[in-house]
């Protein structure tokens, strides 16, 4: 997860097929694909001026790449092993 702040996201592909996804206070806008259900990014409700990113989505990232960062596997929420 990397943290961006909101004027410096832009999403060059893809956004129609996103789906926003808010409950409670709605501050917070969690965004995942419409076709596979992954979690790609949300603007944060404890900062609302920033996104957080799963950079592990992002094409052409390799995650494990980016030095000492936790990598988790979506369908456990475990650590995976580096």
């Amino acid at each position: 997860m990397a943290g961006v702040p909101l004027d410096k996201l832009k999403l060059l592909k893809g956004e129609d097929s996103l789906t926003l996804y808010q409950w409670n206070t709605k501050t917070a806008k969690h965004h995942f694909c419409k076709i596979c259900g992954i979690y790609t990014h949300h603007q944060r409700r404890s900062n609302p001026n920033e996104f957080g990113v799963n950079v592990a989505c992002l094409e052409d990232i390799d995650p494990y790449a980016l030095g000492d960062i936790d990598v988790l596997n979506g369908a456990a929420l475990s650590l995976v092993e580096k």
